[in-house]
């Protein structure tokens, strides 16, 4: 089979196509034919070095959002050969997705909605599973809470917003002028043109705020929040000074790891089956040209997500 490996850290011309042998699934595993591969920001970061390596050092292969067909399962009762399959396997452990074939956990998959392409499916399980676990399992969101979603335009932000008004919330998103009509069209009660308007300004009262951005952004965000708030982040978690900050001034911070939760990943599937939940991919890329979509990828301000096609 062929996977995408990088013998260094650097740019995306460090990514190159080598031929290797196939894995053999464990029992609980199955061995998935990969039909698309979701691209993620982290998945940049750690080829180039400014992520700390959780991959260890190079040689490694990068990835973790798959979706494909079932060919071999072992000593498992959940699918069968044939099975269209999706999820993120084993994150934030190697998965070796940018790959032909991947073996993965079953209890780690779940079965294809039937609504979505491969490349759809492929582009959910992490945005997803962030924003389930961010808004559901972290962020208890409830009918007529009022929701702040930072980046409602990118991968988790459009998740989120779906989630978020299916929940029965009040969704505000901050997004760039030229993402307004698609944040609208996810369902955003509000949007705020965070080029044009300080949010701050702009919100108030919020119950929960989803923040995908990071920088001074957390930090400002504690004067949108109601009291006894509540702030989630995808991408500060670690930082004990900003926690104590919110806990003195009686709000709550949590930051979000995300784990392949096959009660979240089912959770999904039930809001896309039942016409809830949309993924949107920017653009697809042959596998051959995974270098082209990581630029695209460092270069930021996607809307939705990139996939990779076999």
């Amino acid at each position: 089979m062929r996977v995408i490996t990088q013998q260094s850290l650097g740019g995306p011309e460090v990514l190159t196509i080598v031929d290797a042998p196939e894995p053999r699934p464990l029992p609980t595993e199955v061995l998935v034919r990969v039909k698309a591969i979701g691209l993620n920001p982290l998945e940049a970061l750690l080829r180039s070095g400014e992520f700390p390596p959780m991959l260890g050092r190079p040689p490694f292969v990068l990835g973790w959002d798959i979706s494909g067909v079932v060919e071999e399962g072992s000593l498992t009762y959940r699918f069968r050969p044939g099975d269209e399959v999706f999820g993120m396997p084993l994150f934030p452990r190697a998965a070796s997705a940018y790959a032909e074939v991947v073996s993965a956990p079953a209890v780690h998959l779940a079965r294809k909605p039937a609504s979505l392409s491969h490349a759809e499916a492929s582009a959910l399980p992490v945005v997803g599973l962030t924003a389930w676990q961010g808004l559901v399992d972290l962020g208890g969101v409830r009918e007529g809470d009022r929701v702040l979603v930072h980046g409602g335009g990118g991968g988790v932000g459009h998740v989120a917003i779906q989630i978020a008004k299916a929940l029965g919330a009040h969704v505000i998103a901050t997004a760039g002028g030229s993402k307004r009509e698609f944040v609208e069209g996810l369902g955003a009660d509000e949007v705020i043109d965070y080029t044009a308007v300080d949010f701050t300004e702009a919100a108030r009262g919020i119950d929960l705020v989803l923040d995908t951005i990071g920088g001074d952004t957390v930090e400002r965000s504690l004067g949108v929040l109601r009291p006894g708030g509540h702030l989630v982040t995808a991408v500060a978690e670690e930082d004990t000074e900003l926690v104590a900050r919110y806990e003195a001034a009686g709000m709550r911070f949590s930051g979000i790891a995300v784990d392949p939760d096959p009660v979240a990943l089912r959770g999904l599937v039930d809001l896309v089956e039942q016409g809830r939940l949309r993924v949107h991919v920017q653009e697809t890329f042959p596998f051959e040209r995974v270098a082209d979509a990581h630029r695209l990828l460092d270069g930021g301000h996607l809307q939705g997500k990139l996939v990779l096609t076999l």
